[in-house]
């Protein structure tokens, strides 16, 4: 606050808004650089936003994002009954996105990967972290109804199984 008085002028602040990451009300080449992080899963097919993205992107413009890849979640993966529907979220393979990247126009898309392994003491706590994220199954074959006590308790169980290094 007080050096915006010493200058006297306000704060600048970003442009910032709210769109749809596969039709962006931006011009054609007017940005340097594009940021993502985590928005992919949400997306069913990642090649609209890739495109709409090149479009934005000026000539030697920079697109970094981060995303989740397809071991993301596979404990829980295995412990939820699949007969019933695909209950957790598949993640794309980092191979996949370079595919759908050279397919957008992007000639050298450069891919890393980093594992990160996040404990829990039990399988709540990944639930609540999970719910406070805004994460959601968005597979199309999710099951609509309840699992029931007897299918949490089953589920509970069997991630106990899986449990290493306490």
């Amino acid at each position: 606050g007080l050096l915006r008085r010493l200058i006297g002028g306000r704060a600048a602040t970003a442009p910032h808004f709210v769109a749809d990451a596969r039709a962006l009300p931006l011009p054609r080449a007017s940005l340097g650089l594009v940021w993502s992080n985590l928005m992919l899963p949400a997306l069913d097919d990642p090649l609209p936003a890739f495109r709409e993205v090149h479009r934005t992107l000026q000539v030697d413009g920079l697109f970094m994002f981060s995303t989740l890849g397809p071991d993301t979640l596979r404990e829980l993966r295995a412990v939820l009954p699949a007969a019933t529907g695909e209950r957790v979220h598949r993640f794309i393979d980092m191979h996949d996105l370079g595919d759908a990247l050279v397919q957008a126009g992007f000639s050298d898309p450069v891919m890393d990967m980093e594992m990160l392994t996040l404990t829990y003491a039990e399988l709540d706590g990944l639930f609540a972290d999970l719910r406070a994220s805004g994460a959601n199954n968005a597979a199309r074959g999710r099951p609509r109804g309840l699992s029931g006590r007897s299918g949490w308790e089953a589920a509970r169980a069997a991630y106990e199984r899986l449990r290493r290094d306490g």
